[in-house]
């Protein structure tokens, strides 16, 4: 495949080496599968035990947070859509190869084609372009949404991102996120054969079993918890910043920055903020563990509330990242905004991701729970 270079690396800050170089090596050393690709109930317990740890493992690094929280829940789209002999073949090569896996499946854009090319459906072209394909630039295998030209039916396929007609463009140029290698990925007569077709994502009545559907909360998870990562990242770097740097107010009456009750008051609101998502965060985490579990016997009604536990923890893990995130300086004080200290990037990160579905939904979503007095049977998937 190609990467064409672009605008994304004309706005690297401080501290914020391309994607490329930092990125890829970063996730790799923490993403290898175990070559055993069998015991499902295993690997369900391990997905969610990594959903929880590792993009929240690295405090404040959101972006290799998201790397590491999409490899991980993409690594398992052949078990949400794919069947046994796909899931035998797929997880085997995925472990042999230590695959990285990158996504290029934004829902909102449906321009990526696959046209059939062989008699009975035996091979396929895929033509198009994905925006937002976090981890594209750095993957080994991209898991992709395409439309089926002639019938018009949504499916997963997997793609080696290093064919020749695959352009990964370095585009990523928003402010947040920078190392999440999140631009955009072209597909120009890409061979896509019958086996890496994972499944469909029709949601007409009866095509998506509940289980297949329970990957829509399990990616929420994945920001549940790196938004949770940065926050935490953000509080600690500041306690420690107050502790070594910052100065005490002239009319505060303290010889510290550190006994200044107004700044002990505030460290007090940003600490329970954040201890009360990462309670949250851990009943969300064993909700889809017990969804996991559940494999294809899970039902539409357990998992609507697993789907309303983690919009719960969204919310919080949200409103917890963007206030935090922007409080820290009002107890590090004016020297802490040199650009230096990268204060910025903590907010910078949790504004740019927590923007990638209204919050508002999530609210709707516990609220509905509520006067029906239990969660709607959901199988629609819906972000």
């Amino acid at each position: 495949g190609r990467r064409r270079p672009g605008a994304g690396r004309r706005r690297t800050g401080p501290g914020e080496p391309p994607a490329p170089r930092r990125g890829r090596p970063a996730a790799r050393r923490r993403a290898a599968d175990p070559a055993d690709p069998g015991r499902a109930r295993w690997r369900g317990r391990r997905l969610a035990y990594r959903l929880r740890r590792h993009p929240r493992d690295r405090r404040g690094d959101g972006s290799i947070g998201q790397l590491l929280g999409y490899h991980y829940l993409l690594s398992w789209n052949v078990r949400f859509f794919g069947d046994a002999a796909h899931t035998e073949r797929v997880e085997r090569a995925a472990a042999e190869g230590r695959w990285l896996w990158g996504g290029a499946f934004n829902p909102r854009d449906p321009d990526v084609v696959l046209t059939p090319t062989g008699p009975r459906g035996t091979g396929f072209r895929l033509d198009g372009r994905k925006t937002f394909a976090t981890g594209a630039r750095v993957a080994d295998r991209l898991v992709v949404g395409a439309t089926r030209a002639d019938t018009g039916e949504p499916l997963v396929v997997f793609v080696d991102p290093e064919h020749p007609g695959v352009v990964r463009n370095d585009d990523w140029d928003n402010f947040g996120q920078r190392l999440s290698a999140s631009g955009s990925v072209e597909f120009h007569a890409v061979p896509v054969a019958a086996d890496d077709v994972l499944g469909s994502l029709s949601q007409d009545d009866g095509v998506l079993s509940p289980f297949a559907t329970l990957v829509t909360p399990a990616i929420q998870l994945v920001f549940v918890h790196f938004y949770l990562g940065i926050a935490e990242g953000a509080l600690a770097a500041a306690a420690e910043y107050t502790r070594t740097t910052t100065r005490p107010w002239p009319l505060s009456g303290v010889a510290s920055a550190t006994q200044d009750p107004y700044v002990l008051a505030t460290y007090g609101e940003l600490a329970v903020s954040a201890r009360a998502t990462r309670a949250l965060a851990d009943e969300a985490v064993e909700a889809v563990r017990r969804g996991l579990d559940r494999g294809p016997e899970l039902t539409g009604e357990e998992r609507g509330e697993i789907a309303v536990t983690v919009a719960t923890a969204k919310v919080a893990a949200t409103k917890a990242a963007l206030d935090i995130t922007a409080r820290v300086l009002e107890v590090t004080g004016a020297r802490a905004t040199a650009s230096g200290h990268g204060f910025d990037l903590y907010w910078r990160n949790a504004r740019t991701h927590t923007l990638h579905d209204p919050v508002a939904y999530k609210l709707r979503e516990v609220g509905g729970a509520l006067p029906q007095r239990r969660p709607s049977a959901v199988h629609a998937l819906h972000l």
